[in-house]
């Protein structure tokens, strides 16, 4: 089934705070690419000054007015990672997801570290809306395709985090943290070994106010982070996806701060990571990211961005980033 008819399943919200005409900014599109030569600055000085549902409107104008799909003119027309960002910026939030999740299972080898930054991070509902997206797109069922390219406990666990199963209605209960923390305990410190299970039906079902405490709890209980706990007692894959986890829990901008801050350090970029939580949370906490990001690192992501990337796939990064600190 075709992308666009798989929009309506993303809930998008506007919010419309400045002068806005889709017919306008289709115009000024249809304008930088046609003829010779593209006018990216123009490009992106329309995309990164509207918001999601702004750009889906601005898609619809387009293809109305001029007969043309905005999305294959924007791929005809861009190279390189600019246009990954850029045709990024133009998906519903579902459909990015979906099509991160595939991308990441897709062929040779497989990109554990999104399966886990998606699943993670995402609220109920917004899993829910990625697994009737994945469907509808591809045909085909998202957790089918995980359990068949993962194995043991840490397929468990991604299959747990799919289910969008985290009880929101439970209220803080002290007694229940309290035991939650022991069965932690019991589970990995004081044991012999590793409950693995154990955390799983702690850490991937109970709300974040719950697990909040418990984690309080647990510090208290063992006079260890919790973190440093999972870090002693497991490895690899099943390690980190339980460590993300807690950090969102915890700080969900603090944990993406640190994925922007490990996909740009050294040799190399990871251009995936960078263009995908870049994208995905600039219209949600991306001031909260920049604020955490100074915190953790002393430095901006404005500068870290200028520093490891170049021509227009930096000026659009830079303006997704909103600016300096």
């Amino acid at each position: 089934m075709a992308m666009a008819e798989c929009q309506d399943t993303t809930k998008t919200e506007c919010n419309f705070n400045s002068y806005y005409n889709a017919a306008e900014d289709a115009y000024r599109l249809r304008k930088a690419m046609k003829g010779c030569g593209t006018d990216e600055d123009a490009i992106i000085d329309v995309l990164t000054s509207r918001n999601l549902c702004q750009r889906l409107e601005i898609a619809k104008t387009y293809k109305t007015t001029f007969g043309r799909d905005l999305i294959d003119d924007l791929k005809s027309e861009l190279c390189g990672d600019f246009r990954r960002v850029i045709i990024a910026m133009m998906m519903p939030t579902a459909v990015y997801d979906a099509q991160e999740l595939r991308r990441a299972m897709k062929g040779l080898g497989t990109d554990e570290c999104c399966l886990i930054e998606i699943l993670a991070s995402r609220s109920n509902e917004e899993i829910q809306c990625i697994n009737d997206t994945y469907r509808c797109i591809y045909g085909r069922s998202l957790e089918r395709d995980i359990i068949s390219d993962t194995s043991g406990m840490f397929r468990r666990v991604l299959v747990s985090l799919l289910t969008g199963n985290r009880d929101v209605r439970c209220e803080v209960d002290d007694c229940l943290a309290e035991q939650d923390a022991q069965c932690l305990y019991h589970a990995g410190e004081k044991k012999f070994g590793t409950d693995e299970e154990q955390f799983l039906s702690i850490l991937c079902t109970r709300n974040r106010s719950h697990l909040i405490r418990v984690f309080d709890e647990y510090q208290r209980v063992t006079d260890k982070d919790i973190i440093d706990s999972i870090k002693s007692e497991m490895s690899g894959d099943l390690e980190n996806v339980f460590v993300a986890v807690v950090k969102c829990v915890r700080n969900t901008p603090a944990y993406f701060a640190e994925r922007l801050y490990k996909s740009m350090k050294g040799l190399g970029t990871d251009d995936d990571t960078l263009i995908r939580v870049m994208v995905s949370r600039c219209e949600i906490d991306m001031l909260s990211i920049r604020n955490e990001f100074k915190s953790m690192y002393g430095k901006s992501l404005y500068s870290f961005i200028q520093g490891d990337t170049s021509g227009h796939y930096r000026k659009v990064l830079l303006c997704l980033c909103g600016g300096e600190d």
